[in-house]
C-alpha cells in the first residue's frame, strides 16, 4: 500500500486508537502522544505491516509497549485530572462507571491493557497475546489476575461501607 493507504488508516482509526491508548494510560495527553509516536513508527514500515495483515495489532502493541516503558521510566503513573476529580465518597453516589474506572485505574499497565483488549476491544486471548507480545497463556493470566484484583478491591470497598 502507498502513503494514501496510510493516510486513510490514520483518518479512520486514529480516534479509536486514542480511546484505546487512553484506557491504557488513563491520561488524555499521554494517549495522544503514544498514538502519535506509534503512527510515526508505523509509517516507515507501512507497506510491510499492512501487507502482513493486522495493522491495529501492530499499532496497539506499540502503544502498550510505549506506555509500559513510560511507566517504568517514571516509576509511577500520572493520575489524570478526571481521576483527581472523582471523590471516593460513596455516600455521594459514585456511579458504576466511575467506580469501574477507579478499580481499573488500580491495575498495573499490562493488566489494564489486557483487560481493555479483552473487554473493550472484545479480542480473543490469542489476539491479545499477539498485541502484548507474550504467549496466549500469559495473556490469559494477565486478564485472570486483573479480574481477581478487581473483584478483591470491589469486595473490600463493599465491606468498608
Amino acid at each position: 500500500m502507498t502513503a494514501v493507504g496510510f493516510e486513510d488508516y490514520v483518518a479512520t482509526r486514529s480516534v479509536a486508537l486514542q480511546r484505546f491508548a487512553y484506557l491504557v494510560t488513563r491520561n488524555a495527553e499521554d494517549a495522544r502522544d503514544l498514538v502519535q509516536d506509534a503512527l510515526l513508527g508505523l509509517y516507515p514500515h507501512w507497506s510491510r505491516v499492512s501487507a502482513a495483515g493486522n495493522v491495529d495489532a501492530y499499532v496497539k502493541r506499540s502503544i502498550v509497549n510505549a506506555g509500559i516503558s513510560r511507566w517504568r521510566r517514571t516509576g509511577r503513573e500520572q493520575v489524570s485530572d478526571e481521576l483527581r476529580a472523582v471523590t471516593p465518597d460513596h455516600a455521594a453516589g459514585v456511579t458504576d462507571a466511575e467506580l469501574a474506572w477507579q478499580l481499573c485505574a488500580s491495575l498495573p499497565p499490562l493488566q489494564r491493557a489486557a483487560v481493555a483488549l479483552r473487554f473493550y476491544d472484545d479480542l480473543e486471548y490469542a489476539d491479545i497475546a499477539a498485541i502484548l507480545g507474550c504467549p496466549e497463556a500469559t495473556a490469559r493470566s494477565h486478564v485472570h489476575r486483573a479480574l481477581t484484583r478487581l473483584r478483591t478491591r470491589l469486595i473490600e470497598d463493599e465491606t468498608d461501607d
